[in-house]
């Protein structure tokens, strides 16, 4: 779908052309300090992640997932127009003390800021799911080109970031922040012009009715029929005919899980007990069919492994944070050339652009080869070997903080960071990608936005993760008037026990994903 795609990349050259240098205008224009930036920072993308929940909601139950996509871009594009604003503040007001200034900035950036959340938050979650229902499964050679659908809609939002982090970084640096933060915001606009001119040309699926009222609905029956024995044969469970679901496919019964069978069970005190026959006056905050408590259970069974990838995007945190602030007190000159920190995320871009072509079309047929599965491996498999790169990644930012700290006072090349930024880039190519497709292809017909965004939903955790765990470290390592592990002048502190820290929570990490992943039971039928 070459729109889609190229809605896809303008939002995400836009977003990313405001965050990855964002710490870097927050401590250089704002003067904020290394650890409040981090934290404003981490804070911000994680909300960023987290608004998708909400927005899937509204494309799922009310709107549809295009006229959400449409408005909330315009939201975004208002958004960026604010940020851009607070740089050219200065330019605009002339003999104002520098205090109220920067205050003003301050206002208008993080004002610009959030309203981007608002607006990503009903764009991201309806572009991958909206851009998923454009194949027809029914249609075996769509269905195959489906399978790689997350790879290269990964990869795309790669091409993009890698603009980004070299072009529109390099303008930031060189030209100013005024123009360097337009950019992003005429961006967004020509995606969203792509958006409405193409709009007849898409597939659009019908809204079946919020999911999270359907979830609600099961979890208050259960617990209002708490004393009620579950029956052993589930075919006494209440259903109907699939022509009464609402046009939702039926979900085979599970036997897991018992106590959410309650909400399906007959009980003589129910008034629907004669609602078989007319199951439209049937209360389904009393009674639920079994396709519905199925749908529950799905997500049930989905959240220990969501919540194991959280710490993931913890550490991807990094890259737009702790290591931007970790180049910035080393020698960015190559040859002749000043090479901005936050470019180097180029390095993680670059090894997701390069790995994707190959992991698609070589690693995946010659491990389906082997296997005989469609995908190669399996979802968890590939999640659970990406969640072995953030031990790996903060491991080489800790050597390397370790040797800069001895090398000082005299310079290191910020080259080195290359490494860790490499291995992270090959955690979001495994991760990132695998869970996507996990979370799509698990859920119910009627969650797919809002499975979706669940997926988001572990980036915006794993941000607020990094956010508690860098104010935690602050607030622990500065008693007694210590400078800290993370203070202004790293010369000072010990970013590299951080970064020990981060490596060891993702050891634990892992083998609760391990533990996790043993245990799920997978869909039928996926």
């Amino acid at each position: 779908d070459g729109v889609h795609a190229g809605t896809e990349f303008c939002y995400c050259l836009a977003f990313h052309g405001i965050s990855f240098n964002l710490v870097t205008y927050l401590t250089g224009v704002l003067g904020q300090s290394n650890v409040a930036a981090a934290r404003n920072v981490s804070t911000w993308q994680a909300t960023c992640f987290l608004m998708p929940l909400g927005g899937a909601v509204v494309a799922d139950s009310y709107c549809g997932r295009y006229r959400t996509m449409v408005v909330s871009c315009f939201i975004g594009v208002a958004g960026m127009l604010m940020t851009a604003l607070s740089a050219y503040l200065p330019l605009l007001v002339k003999n104002i003390v520098s205090s109220n200034i920067v205050s003003s900035q301050e206002f208008v950036l993080f004002l610009g800021l959030y309203m981007i959340a608002v607006g990503l938050g009903g764009l991201r979650p309806c572009l991958m799911s909206f851009g998923a229902d454009q194949f027809d499964d029914g249609d075996p050679s769509e269905r195959a080109t489906k399978g790689s659908f997350f790879n290269w809609d990964v990869f795309n939002m790669n091409c993009a970031s890698l603009i980004s982090s070299t072009g529109i970084v390099w303008v930031q640096d060189h030209y100013g922040w005024a123009l360097g933060l337009t950019i992003p915001a005429v961006v967004l606009a020509a995606g969203l012009s792509c958006l409405v001119a193409t709009s007849r040309t898409y597939r659009f699926q019908r809204t079946r009715g919020s999911p999270l009222t359907r979830v609600c609905q099961v979890v208050v029956a259960a617990v209002r029929k708490f004393s009620v024995d579950t029956p052993a044969d589930s075919s006494l469970l209440y259903d109907m005919p699939e022509d009464h679901l609402a046009g939702v496919p039926r979900i085979e019964h599970t036997t897991d899980l018992r106590f959410f069978d309650k909400a399906a069970i007959l009980v003589a005190s129910d008034k629907e007990v004669e609602a078989a026959a007319a199951p439209a006056r049937t209360s389904p905050w009393r009674l639920c069919v079994v396709t519905q408590v199925e749908e529950f259970k799905i997500l049930v069974r989905m959240l220990p492994l969501w919540a194991t990838v959280v710490f993931f995007y913890a550490v991807s945190a990094q890259v737009t944070s702790t290591f931007v602030e970790q180049g910035m007190a080393m020698d960015a000159t190559v040859g002749s050339v000043r090479v901005p920190p936050a470019s180097m995320s180029t390095f993680d871009i670059l090894t997701i652009i390069l790995l994707v072509p190959l992991y698609d079309r070589a690693f995946v047929p010659a491990a389906r080869r082997l296997t005989g599965r469609e995908k190669g491996i399996s979802e968890l498999q590939r999640i659970g070997a990406g969640l072995a790169m953030p031990v790996l990644a903060m491991a080489a930012a800790a050597l390397l903080e370790t040797a800069r700290l001895r090398a000082a006072p005299n310079s290191t090349s910020v080259l080195w960071q290359a490494p860790q930024y490499t291995l992270v880039g090959v955690g979001e190519l495994l991760t990132t990608i695998g869970q996507l497709d996990f979370f799509y292809g698990q859920a119910p017909p009627a969650m797919k936005t809002v499975c979706t965004a669940l997926g988001l939903l572990a980036i915006a955790a794993g941000g607020y993760l990094s956010s508690f765990l860098l104010t935690t470290v602050q607030w622990a390592t500065t008693t007694g008037g210590a400078p800290g592990w993370i203070p202004d002048d790293l010369n000072e502190g010990h970013l590299d026990r951080f970064f020990w820290m981060m490596a060891g929570l993702g050891c634990l990490n892992l083998i609760a994903f391990g533990s996790c992943a043993r245990r799920y039971k997978s869909r039928k039928g996926c």
